[in-house]
């Protein structure tokens, strides 16, 4: 018994090694696919640019023999939706990811998208263009391999996470629900390839205070100064974070006057929640909502909420996590994993209960900053990784 463990153990090694070379001859047309999608800016706000990046993938994908779905954005780009069908029958895999970037048109001309060191650099490369580029030759090594793809597949890839997933949501949901797992090509965390098995969720106020305006200098004493009051009201929400519970509140931005020599009538402050267990999003959201003026002169109104429920290290998650350690683990690596403050959609998706595993994408540093970049010589174990997980799961 023993011997014939071993005999299996031998195969699946050789089998690990075959792919990883394979995906490694092809390195360098993978750097030159994720080049063309880097150079094709796409940031959230620009519908026209990020449709032309869609447009893009879309003609790639089908070229793969998926079949390819837009669901129409009006103020967003559109969110591509493309089915593959598999030799065998039952529930598909969703490929998850999103093809909005965080920098503005004409970035690449003070941030090129260059191969230098073995790194390849370029706004959104990281986060999460070469997920994509990993996802398209994976999908082609699988039909290579199989002939056709070996269960069914679904890629979504939506316009608009970088900015809250608002047009986004309801169709990375419905698609979930319909979904076996969900694989998040979202970039990994650190320089040693970590997937993600936790993110905190995410929410978003806005605390405002009206007061009343008066001329500083002749009627100082008839204003209720608005920002005197959101100070307060800033002390008290910073009050609320619990780092014990893994839960921050942050005020990011503050705006509020019109000029020194008025009382300010109205002041506003921006909120950032982070929450790592659901069970917390009520009770922050009491205390927001609770908040009451310090001066009863002033009024104080709050909106938002919590807009993205927090990945949770579940049993579903954890199983898939196990299935990739042991592919690593064949691949010749020990793959890690990490909790993350950030979100991604991967959060809807383990929210509603589905097995997610989050990361797979790119291995590097410096998303959505001037040092972007990831590691080229880990594009193909990336690749073997995900191509076997999309067989097991």
């Amino acid at each position: 018994m023993a011997s014939s463990q071993k005999t299996i153990a031998s195969n699946i090694n050789a089998e690990a090694r075959r792919r990883l070379g394979y995906f490694s001859e092809r390195r360098d047309l993978m750097v030159a696919n994720i080049r063309e999608l880097v150079e094709i800016e796409s940031p959230s706000d620009n519908k026209a640019a990020v449709d032309q990046l869609g447009d893009l993938v879309a003609v790639k994908l089908a070229a793969l023999g998926g079949s390819v779905r837009f669901h129409q954005a009006r103020d967003f780009g559109n969110h591509l939706q493309v089915d593959f069908a598999g030799q065998a029958s039952g529930k598909p895999v969703l490929l998850l990811g999103h093809y909005d970037t965080v920098y503005p048109l004409g970035t690449l001309a003070s941030m090129p998208c260059r191969a230098v060191n073995g790194k390849l650099t370029g706004p959104g490369v990281l986060d999460m263009k070469s997920g994509i580029g990993v996802m398209l030759h994976v999908i082609a090594a699988l039909k290579d391999w199989h002939g056709a793809l070996p269960r069914p597949v679904t890629v979504l890839l939506v316009s608009d996470e970088e900015v809250g997933s608002d047009s986004s949501r309801s169709i990375t949901e419905s698609l979930a629900k319909k979904a076996a797992a969900v694989l998040v090509l979202e970039p990994s965390y650190g320089l040693n390839g970590a997937v993600k098995t936790a993110r905190k969720g995410v929410g978003e106020y806005q605390v405002k205070v009206t007061g009343k305006a008066s001329h500083a200098g002749l009627d100082f004493q008839k204003g209720v100064n608005a920002i005197v009051e959101l100070a307060r009201q800033v002390e008290k929400v910073s009050s609320f974070t619990d780092l014990k519970k893994g839960l921050t509140v942050n005020v990011g931005i503050v705006s509020g006057g019109s000029r020194t020599n008025v009382v300010p009538a109205e002041a506003l402050a921006q909120v950032d929640v982070r929450i790592a267990r659901m069970k917390d999003a009520a009770g922050i959201d009491k205390k927001m909502r609770g908040l009451r003026p310090f001066n009863r002169k002033c009024k104080v109104e709050v909106s938002g909420g919590v807009n993205r429920p927090p990945m949770e290290r579940t049993a579903g998650v954890v199983a898939l996590y196990e299935i990739a350690v042991d592919i690593a683990r064949d691949l010749g690596w020990r793959l890690g994993e990490a909790a993350v403050g950030g979100g991604s959609d991967g959060n809807f998706t383990a929210g509603l209960g589905i097995p997610t595993l989050d990361g797979l994408g790119g291995v590097g540093d410096g998303a959505h900053a001037v040092h972007e970049h990831i590691l080229i010589s880990e594009l193909p174990r990336r690749a073997a990784l995900l191509a076997r997980l999309i067989e097991m799961v």
